[in-house]
């Protein structure tokens, strides 16, 4: 204040009083050393924070100055933003980058009263040491202040924290280059400019140490993690991999120091609302949640329940399309979402997955409200309307035949193939939505449509779970035929993962049901499959009883196809029994059959199975030249498990006809194809089989392990009717 008062000029018109008051005052208290205590057992972020120690650090680590003015630190609510944030800035501090001092502001954006960027600056103002009275009224003269006073200091480090727009932060960005801002927030704040630090979940090992350290901060001697791993491994998964949720366990189990880690796995796993048990009274992933989906815009908000309910663990632009009921994907909520943590991107362009907690919190919010529940159902409805229809023409396209009618959308095998392997994942999740009565038929119509798909590319878990989730659906709410069709298509699988008497068992289930209902074409399929699970359990008579009587029946219900299949595998039983001239016939018939109606990929099992014959009648040649055409084929329809068979073939005549070099280079090709064929076990075999054809001839005490044949069989499937269509005995 002035020591003297200026007068001249003045005119008086009374008397005139002078008042002085002064005040002697000490400089105000500052806090720029204000950060909060690091989280206690913070672990698994490294990568991170090296990352942004490289950011904060002046020199950049190079010895070059740089001008990374703003650094955002986003993710997840709950995904330990804060933790790390302000592990970074103890870590700045401590090497001595910012001798000016350390201010931190919480900014609660997604409180419903976020501070606004004027409260912001007055915080930070009288943090610095300005006198409330003197901080400015408006913001924009408080942002001048600030800039003024932080460009008189040493390098200061500004943590905002919990911002949830870039309107919050712009202000607090000092002018000056030798300063630097942290921020954190559940948003990408790309429009800062700033260094992007995106937050995923943590890694498994990472989120087993933060288990165990969390526990063992409260007693030393808690060894719960440690001795049980598999369930605190199981528990991390429920809790998604989530910092927030694994601290709230590890607190509800440091609280009840007698109940085991499995314990509360299980009371988790069992849970009508996992969220109600990931609350600990103090915190609670519900609620962290919360704040983030009640910002949500309607359209964004009602995307993300929709997309809670998806089938799989990611969906494509265009299942996004057909969930929301659009014609195109909402790529721009899709994109805000992304902005917002509360979606990710899936594997591929064009692909989106959600956090499963994320998903838990969608379909908890849509399960609590009877208007969202049904708009859910009209949602599902209209996914598995969706997936029918391409996955019925994609069927077709595999099956097709030259000579009958073109398949309509796709427009050759390998476009069917391509939307298959994209969709695959969701198809076989809303395939299982036969659990449910309401869905059951066409759900189960659906597993039928990917019979032929998931045994081309060897999926058999898939199909496992496909095959008995429609079973019993079937056994409960279909007809016979819905039923025998069920049955056999889990018989398939039984046999192909290896356990042929339950197959057996299937199969005879099929075979009655379609005798019942006087179906002799679908009896036919269920004796030639019951034949191959026969010969899998090595009843060879009754198997060539079985193949025989399906040959009868599809002659007469002229499925000149199937017959060349029934033919084929006869041949190979006829052969496995040591019949080879029998054999012979047999399998040139199915050939000759297959070649008439233009099925190449049967022809190409054919010539496969006459190349054993061939090759057990001493014909040598003629069976490596059948094997040749069967490679051919194989190859050039991608069928690669049947390369490999034929490849595997070759190797042993190569072998039998002393040709050792031939037999080694058969044996990687074959193994190559095992690989794209999805079987990497017989691939690991054949590299063996070409390793021990390079090592050296020395005496050994261990017998090479005997390969057998590679024989190829040809399950006879029921092809399923198109969408709309009964399922009749004539299809």
């Amino acid at each position: 204040m002035s020591d003297h008062i200026d007068l001249r000029g003045s005119e008086f018109r009374g008397t005139v009083i002078g008042k002085a008051e002064y005040r002697q005052q000490g400089s105000a208290p500052t806090a720029l050393d204000a950060l909060p205590p690091k989280t206690a057992g913070f672990t698994g972020r490294e990568r991170e924070l090296e990352r942004l120690r490289a950011a904060l650090n002046p020199m950049g680590g190079s010895g070059v100055p740089q001008a990374v003015l703003v650094t955002a630190v986003s993710g997840l609510g709950g995904i330990g933003k804060t933790a790390l944030a302000v592990q970074a800035a103890y870590a700045a501090r401590e090497a001595g980058w910012f001798p000016g001092g350390v201010l931190f502001v919480d900014l609660h954006g997604y409180d419903d009263a976020p501070v606004t960027a004027g409260q912001a600056l007055q915080s930070l103002l009288q943090a610095i040491g300005v006198e409330p009275e003197h901080v400015p009224a408006t913001a924009d003269e408080r942002a001048g202040l600030y800039r003024s006073l932080l460009a008189e200091r040493d390098a200061v480090l500004i943590l905002a924290d919990n911002a949830s727009s870039p309107e919050q932060v712009r202000p607090l960005l000092p002018g000056g280059g030798r300063h630097r801002v942290l921020v954190t927030s559940r948003n990408r704040l790309s429009q800062l400019g700033a260094r992007l630090i995106p937050l995923d979940q943590l890694m498994p090992a990472a989120a087993h140490e933060l288990l165990d350290r969390s526990l063992r901060i409260a007693d030393p001697e808690d060894d719960r993690v440690a001795d049980d791993a598999e369930a605190a491994a199981r528990l991390a998964n429920l809790c998604g991999h989530l910092p927030l949720a694994l601290q709230i366990v590890a607190a509800l189990l440091a609280e009840d120091p007698d109940k085991s880690v499995a314990e509360l796995v299980e009371e988790l796993a069992t849970s009508y609302d996992r969220f109600a048990a990931l609350d600990d009274g103090d915190r609670s992933v519900r609620a962290a949640f919360h704040l983030s989906y009640r910002r949500l815009p309607a359209d964004q908000a009602r995307l993300l329940r929709l997309l809670a309910i998806a089938p799989g663990p990611e969906v494509t632009d265009e299942v996004v399309a057909v969930l929301i009921g659009a014609d195109a994907p909402p790529l721009k909520d899709l994109r805000a979402l992304g902005r917002a943590h509360l979606v990710e991107r899936g594997s591929g362009r064009g692909r989106w997955r959600l956090h499963d907690l994320v998903r838990a919190f969608g379909t908890s919010v849509m399960a609590r409200d009877g208007v969202l529940r049904n708009e859910g159902d009209a949602a599902r409805d209209r996914v598995l309307a969706f997936y029918l229809r391409l996955a019925s023409a994609a069927d077709d396209r595999l099956r097709w035949l030259p000579g009958r009618p073109e398949p309509d959308h796709f427009a050759d095998r390998a476009h069917a193939l391509a939307w298959l392997d994209a969709e695959r994942t969701g198809l076989v999740a809303a395939a299982q939505w036969a659990q449910e009565e309401r869905l059951a038929q066409t759900a189960a119509r659906l597993g039928e449509c990917l019979m032929e798909y998931l045994d081309w590319r060897r999926y058999f878990d898939d199909w496992i779970a496909v095959a008995a989730t429609a079973l019993e659906a079937m056994r409960l709410t279909g007809s016979p035929v819905d039923e025998g069709n069920a049955w056999n298509s889990f018989g398939l699988v039984l046999r192909k993962v290896g356990r042929p008497q339950e197959a057996i068992d299937a199969h005879v289930r099929a075979r009655d049901l379609h005798q019942a209902s006087k179906d002799p074409h679908r009896e036919a399929i269920a004796w030639g499959n019951l034949g191959l699970s026969m010969q899998a359990a090595g009843r060879l008579p009754e198997a060539i009883d079985a193949h025989a009587r399906a040959c009868k029946l599809f002659q007469i219900t002229q499925d000149r196809t199937q017959e060349g299949t029934a033919w084929s595998n006869l041949g190979v039983a006829l052969w496995e029994l040591g019949h080879t001239e029998e054999s012979i016939d047999a399998l040139v018939l199915a050939r000759d059959l297959h070649r008439a109606t233009g099925d190449r990929i049967r022809e190409g099992n054919a010539w496969n199975n006459l190349g054993l014959a061939l090759l057990k009648a001493d014909r040598t040649d003629e069976a490596i030249e059948a094997w040749g055409n069967a490679l051919d084929i194989f190859r050039k329809n991608e069928n690669w498990y049947g390369a490999g068979k034929s490849l595997h073939n070759l190797a042993l005549a190569h072998t039998v006809a002393q040709s050792p070099a031939y037999a080694r280079t058969c044996w990687l090709q074959a193994a190559d194809a095992y690989i794209r064929g999805n079987a990497s076990d017989q691939a690991e075999l054949a590299r063996a089989r070409a390793e021990a054809l390079t090592a050296p001839a020395t005496p050994s005490d261990t017998p090479t392990p005997a390969f057998p044949p590679g024989r190829t069989t040809d399950s006879s499937q029921p092809s399923p009717p198109p969408p709309g269509v009964p399922d009749t005995a004539e299809q």
